[in-house]
């Protein structure tokens, strides 16, 4: 059996390859833990699958360091030349390894002179556990990395499992600036071999800011193609998940008597998104060194853009008090005076400045902030939110929130009510999950970890359009675990830069 991280890292589409890539480029060595084998894959070291990593922290004195340039770049993927950015030359970035309770340091270098584009790396669904300050999001928790310049993150891999990093500036984890996170540790089940990730991405043959400007005056435009761990074809010839989720996935590799080689398909769902490649998003699983063209045909299945969380009970059962109240967040859009489409929650579309992020007006003493900003305080520690977010839009939207996992208590459609039963025995535990179409979602989490957190619809455009919200939790503990003199550095170089190549914010900042 031969274990596979999938990826989904779509804007509102996905993206491919003709035969299945190497992993991107990896840095550092999995560790070997006594105990985990292929046939005991529950056990770590001296820990197994059992421990509660939200109550005990683990820590084997073990410190990662990676560095990482991002530079502008033409490639073309599928055949169609066009510019793009990159980690290190590749699009996807490399792999960041680590095993469960190591300290992660990263060197981000921006090189993008050609675009002369700020950026900054959020490693998506790490919870910062009192590291706020390294969540990596413009205007949020640091202003932008100029041209030239350096930043580095650190941080405590606190959880096991999959990931990815992304760029957190504009749409630039569009233009190529992501890769994987994988965290070694224990196992539900168990496998022989490891063979890395699998990359599923959006791609198009326009830039991002062309799209953005397409997004915004006549809605989401249909994409071009997919790309898996970084490459495909482009058009019909055959020779040749929602936004921010993933999944381990094991397969059982005996079918070597049916055929030597199989379509790997990636079929981007109609009901979530339009894509002109759908039936060409492909990869090749070969057995031994066939170079045989696969004659697989595509499973049947439902069109649909559902997270299907049946059957999805975590292995460590947590369960939530019962809510005595609910925060509703409505999600609408609309044009603004501009004629531009503008998302919203609670009648808000969220604007921040690269150069005045919320942490830096914290740490300033800020207890004030403008209503576009969006800010929603959390004062109290280790109390539990309960929050619904409803849309009457015919649009599902991939739901983030960072520094926390929350728990889905409901998803459906319909509007919410008293009456939707709540799930809070050991419900599904997510860092990203769907907001249905027409429908709503309920959340829960514990205030467990003092920053400036951001909550977004993973949607590329979306997101630059305003639809997302922060929570500023435990606001008196931030300044203990923040550093303002880097933050402030930071800050004074990027309005340096912003000022002398008159660098203007055109989105919501995020």
């Amino acid at each position: 059996m031969l274990s596979l991280q999938l990826f989904g890292a779509l804007m509102a589409v996905y993206s491919t390859n003709t035969a299945l890539a190497a992993p991107s480029a990896t840095m550092g060595m999995r560790a070997v833990c006594d105990g985990n084998t292929p046939s005991t894959r529950s056990e770590w070291c001296d820990h197994s699958i059992d421990i509660d990593w939200w109550t005990e922290a683990v820590d084997i004195g073990v410190t990662r360091e990676y560095w990482l340039e991002l530079t502008d770049v033409n490639v073309a993927p599928d055949g169609v030349s066009r510019t793009a950015m990159a980690v290190i030359g590749l699009i996807p970035g490399p792999t960041i390894f680590a095993d469960w309770g190591d300290t992660v340091i990263v060197h981000v270098t921006n090189s993008l002179s050609a675009s002369l584009n700020g950026t900054s790396i959020h490693f998506h669904g790490m919870r910062q556990n009192n590291t706020n300050q390294h969540d990596g999001v413009a205007a949020v928790t640091q202003c932008p990395v100029a041209v030239g310049e350096s930043v580095i993150y650190t941080w405590k891999a606190t959880q096991y499992g999959s990931s990815w990093y992304h760029s957190n500036f504009a749409l630039q984890e569009y233009q190529g600036i992501f890769g994987g996170i994988i965290i070694n540790g224990p196992a539900s089940a168990n496998y022989d071999e490891d063979l890395g990730v699998v990359f599923l991405n959006d791609w198009d043959h326009q830039t991002v800011d062309e799209l953005y400007a397409v997004a915004q005056t006549n809605g989401p435009p249909m994409l071009d193609n997919g790309l898996i761990n970084g490459t495909n074809v482009y058009g019909d010839d055959d020779d040749a998940s929602q936004t921010g989720q993933r999944y381990d996935i094991i397969v059982t590799a005996n079918q070597a008597e049916a055929a030597d080689s199989f379509w790997m398909r990636a079929i981007p769902q109609s009901a979530c998104s339009d894509n002109e490649s759908t039936d060409n998003i492909k990869a090749i699983v070969y057995y031994g060194d066939s170079v045989t063209t696969p004659k697989t045909i595509g499973y049947d299945y439902t069109d649909s853009c559902d997270d299907e969380t049946d059957n999805l009970v975590p292995v460590v059962s947590k369960a939530v008090e019962s809510a005595d109240w609910s925060d509703l967040a409505i999600a609408t859009v609309g044009r603004n005076s501009a004629g531009l489409f503008k998302w919203y929650l609670n009648s808000t579309s969220l604007l921040v400045d690269w150069a005045d992020p919320t942490l830096g007006q914290v740490l300033t003493g800020a207890t004030e902030w403008e209503t576009k900003n969006a800010v929603l305080q959390l004062s109290e520690a280790n109390k539990w939110v309960y929050l619904v977010v409803q849309t009457a839009m015919g649009v599902p939207h991939p739901i983030h929130l960072h520094g926390h996992d929350f728990f889905v208590l409901a998803q459906g459609s319909g509007i919410y009510s008293a009456s939707v039963t709540l799930n809070t025995e050991n419900p599904p535990r997510r860092d990203t999950a769907l907001l249905p179409a027409s429908g709503y979602l309920v959340m829960a989490w514990e205030t467990d970890n003092p920053g400036v957190w951001l909550m977004h619809c993973h949607i590329g455009w979306h997101a630059s359009e305003g639809f997302a919200l922060q929570f500023i939790e435990r606001y008196s503990e931030i300044g203990g675990i923040s550093d303002e003199s880097s933050l402030n550095d930071g800050c004074s170089t990027w309005s340096s830069f912003q000022d002398t190549y008159s660098i203007e914010q055109e989105d919501s900042g995020i």
